[in-house]
This record gives structure tokens, sequence and C-alpha cells, in this order.
């Protein structure tokens, strides 16, 4: 392997230390990300998780979760090879998972049988409450 393909694995797999405040500038998750700031201004339109919001005087200003949102996206594109529908398709099935473990209630499943016996013995019941005198 030449020495350049080696450090450009090595600054790949590198996780950039994310500096520790409320909002970052286009031109600094661009550095954080080492992109051209116009790839995270497309990137924007192409990726519902990253929508940084705007100053009053324009200028983009990304949260913390927009950095690791930008940093996993440029990770899914340019180290797994993921195409951007496939990047965002992946993304939104995380998502989707993540959700599921929070929010899912752990319903048994029954077969036809046993479901056919429950309903039943629920007739019964109705009809004995039906046959009751009021």
């Amino acid at each position: 392997m030449s020495l350049t393909k080696k450090k450009a694995e090595k600054a790949k797999s590198i996780e950039p230390v994310i500096p520790d405040k409320l909002y970052f500038r286009i031109g600094e998750v661009a550095d954080l990300c080492q992109l051209p700031t116009y790839v995270l201004r497309f990137w924007e339109t192409e990726f519902p998780q990253l929508r940084p919001s705007k100053s009053s005087t324009g200028q983009r200003m990304y949260r913390r979760r927009d950095v690791d949102s930008a940093l996993r996206i440029r990770k899914l594109l340019y180290e797994q090879g993921f195409t951007i529908a496939g990047a965002r398709q992946h993304l939104r099935d995380e998502a989707r998972v993540a959700a599921g473990h929070q929010t899912a209630l752990p319903f048994p499943t029954r077969h036809t049988s046993e479901l056919k016996r429950v309903r039943q013995g629920l007739r019964e019941v109705l009809g004995i409450l039906s046959a009751r005198p009021h």
C-alpha cells in the first residue's frame, strides 16, 4: 500500500473532536467534516436530518446534532460507499428503528386457534350476561 493511500485511510478513520459549544458556523462544520461549504448546503437539500437554523443575518447556525448528522452522512457516503438515496434511506431506517424501540409495545403473537377459543369464550360470557334479568 502506498504512503499516500495509508495517510488517506488513516485520515478517514480519525473522528474529529467537536468543540463544546452551542452553535457552529458553516465554515467550522466544513472544516470539521473536511468538506467544502457548498457540499453541506447541498446536503441540506437532500437530508432532512440536516437542518441548521439561521441567524437574524441569514448565517447558517449548526447545532451539535447537526454537526453529528453531517459527520454521519459523510461517513456513509465517503467511507461506506452509500449513494445519496441509499444514505438517506439508511438514516431513515435507523431513525425508525430507534423510535420503534422507544414507543412500540411488545404484543405477543397469538395463533388463530387461540384467538378463536378466546372469541368463543367471550361470546359465552356475552350470552350469559344478555340472559340475566335486569
